[in-house]
């Protein structure tokens, strides 16, 4: 019995060893290189446009900034040789520790105790191989040792000033997701017995996906993240049924058609960001706000802001405001008649909002009767990771690098913004695109989070130095049009929604914006992050949303007494907005009113590519 338990367990052994071992040699050697073949096509679709100019790399400036601050970093540790001596002794012992589980699984000891697990959600290591073979179990349990260390270190430097360690920790956070032993072939078990049983054919395809996304590029990664081919804006995707009904340089009016025979008599203007396209709140007939919001009574318009280039490189938060946020109000007037408006403010969207309603109280204008802001901040105390990206060294460059053309381009927007959440929007598609060699799914909310846009560069400069450097919007310091902007003239009834996991615009950010506001404030929490905690319809019955009493004290406070309610935030936002104003009219079409029609939603400006 004893002699067929051992056979049992040398046959798994070999099993186990067996599917890491090419079996074709000859082949493998040919998808090899066809692999070096599409490496090269890569290769040259990344030095050309270098080669003609039509790229200039700025990799110097994140570069010496990442080092600057991990110079900052060190310079804590190694001043005191006791410090530094814990620190290495604690990370020798965690390594110690894991040789020393290693050698007992090793040697067929069956124990758990001490082994270092990964974090919950994290699906990086879920193949069973992690945990059943000793070699790959060993470089997870390293990994997670190290990377862990390394996080220690960032949190526990006293004498950083907060800035220098919110960049610590993010950068290090991109390295250690970067160099996690998942993201590498022949320290993935899965990516090398997948390897090993196509016999490199994974690796040619990848190569090959590689070569075709930095084409895609124009020179630089344009990582894919969906099947593109699945969605045509105005097609499948953005398709409730509207009218564009008036055009600037750097907005179009979008006029929804109405589904019900009386519609609230306070048109809904929504001013999306501009730093992405406005139809994630449209993206399908379910998950669409702004087909719900019709379907609710209202008469719906959007601004659908320009995908700028040359021409817009000087228009900056005054033409913004003039030629998209009072341009839609003056348009809802001539359509409708109507001067009282509830409006939407989206992201950076409700940030121009904000500052556009000071200006607003400044000239006497109280065509907006109330306001909602979707995960928005008008005070940057406490705001999220692309702070990290903020200071006067890396603004000053990037001023530089947009002064040449007039904008910014929206690839580096969208790195930016995927870096963010490297672990999910990064790396998964890197394995799965250019080492496993796969196609990745259809998913309209990547389709759109794919489709980005250009920042105009007086427009960028703006925000970027008067609201994460300088915090004037809430500091009543800001400047438009001649006038500075105090966010206690809006007194009109606010509805100001975060989202609990917002890495964008931080729960306790929007909370502490409030504040503020010179008027009364309901400040409700959506479950989820800064996209699904606001596109979350009622029919999916997810997530939750919290409601309290007045936003006041400290945040963690305010959370801890709120309540929380089951599924989407949206029916509860629909009755506050008629608590405001009930009264109902005969539905209003585009087609008869005192507006020209220009074409159908859509329109024209929000199927522009970068």
């Amino acid at each position: 019995m004893a002699r067929q338990d051992d056979k049992t367990n040398n046959d798994a052994s070999a099993s186990s060893v067996e599917q890491y071992i090419v079996k074709d040699p000859e082949q493998f050697a040919r998808n090899l290189a066809h692999m070096i073949e599409q490496a090269g096509k890569a290769a040259s679709a990344w030095v050309t446009p270098r080669e003609r100019g039509e790229i200039r790399d700025s990799v110097a400036e994140p570069m010496a900034d990442m080092v600057k601050t991990f110079s900052k970093l060190s310079e804590y540790w190694l001043s005191d040789p006791a410090r530094a001596l814990e620190a290495q002794t604690k990370l020798f012992a965690g390594y110690m520790s894991v040789w020393s589980n290693a050698v007992g699984k090793m040697s067929g000891e069956q124990r758990e105790e001490g082994d270092v697990e990964p974090e919950r959600g994290d699906k990086r290591f879920q193949d069973p191989e992690w945990g059943r073979n000793a070699f790959f179990d060993f470089l997870k349990q390293a990994y997670l040792v190290t990377s862990r260390w390394a996080g220690e270190l960032v949190e526990h430097a006293d004498g950083l000033d907060e800035h220098t360690r919110h960049k610590a920790n993010f950068y290090v956070r991109q390295i250690t997701q970067a160099i996690s032993p998942s993201n590498f072939i022949l320290t993935n078990p899965e990516l090398f017995r997948e390897t090993v049983s196509t016999n490199g054919e994974n690796l040619v395809r990848g190569m090959k996906m590689l070569a075709e996304d930095i084409t895609a590029g124009k020179g630089d990664l344009k990582l894919r993240q969906a099947d593109y081919s699945r969605f045509a804006v105005g097609k499948n995707i953005a398709t409730t049924p509207g009218k564009v009904v008036a055009r600037s340089e750097l907005a179009e009016i979008i006029q929804y058609e109405p589904t019900t025979p009386k519609v609230l008599k306070r048109p809904l203007m929504i001013c999306p960001p501009w730093i992405n396209k406005f139809y994630i709140l449209d993206l399908n007939p379910e998950k669409s706000f702004i087909r719900w919001a019709v379907e609710q009574g209202h008469t719906v318009f959007v601004i659908s802001w320009v995908n700028p280039d040359e021409r817009h490189g000087r228009k900056g938060w005054e033409a913004y405001i003039d030629e998209g946020i009072t341009f839609c109000l003056d348009t809802i007037d001539k359509a409708t008649g109507e001067r009282a408006v509830n409006a939407i403010g989206y992201c950076v969207g409700g940030t121009l909002l904000a500052a556009a309603l000071a200006l607003m109280a400044k000239r006497g204008d109280d065509r907006i009767g109330s306001v909602t802001f979707f995960t928005t901040q008008v005070d940057f105390i406490h705001a999220g990771d692309l702070k990290v990206f903020v200071d006067e060294d890396q603004v000053a460059a990037l001023e530089r690098a947009m002064s040449e053309k007039g904008y910014l381009d929206g690839t580096k927007m969208a790195t930016a913004f995927n870096m963010l959440r490297a672990g999910d929007l990064i790396w998964p598609y890197v394995v799965n695109n250019y080492m496993r060699g796969k196609e990745p799914m259809p998913f309209d909310l990547l389709y759109w989070n794919s489709d980005s846009t250009r920042m105009a560069a007086a427009n960028h400069s703006f925000y970027l130095r008067n609201c994460y450097m300088e915090n004037s919007l809430s500091r009543g310091q800001m400047m438009l049009g001649g006038e500075t902007l105090s966010l206690k003239d809006v007194t009109i009834p606010v509805y100001n929604l975060a989202a609990r996991e917002d890495h964008i615009a931080p729960a306790r950010s929007v909370f502490v914006g409030c504040q503020f506001f010179g008027g009364k404030v309901d400040y409700v929490m959506a479950g989820s992050g800064h996209i699904a905690g606001v596109v979350n319809p009622p029919q999916s019955n997810k997530y939750q949303h919290w409601t309290g009493g007045p936003p006041l004290g400290e945040f963690d406070e305010w959370v801890k007494s709120a309540k929380e309610n089951p599924g989407s935030w949206w029916p509860h936002w629909q009755k506050w907005i008629e608590k405001q104003d009930r009264k109902r009219v005969p539905a209003r079409r585009p087609e008869d009113e005192k507006v020209p029609i220009l074409g159908d939603a859509p329109g024209d400006y929000v199927t522009v590519k970068v």
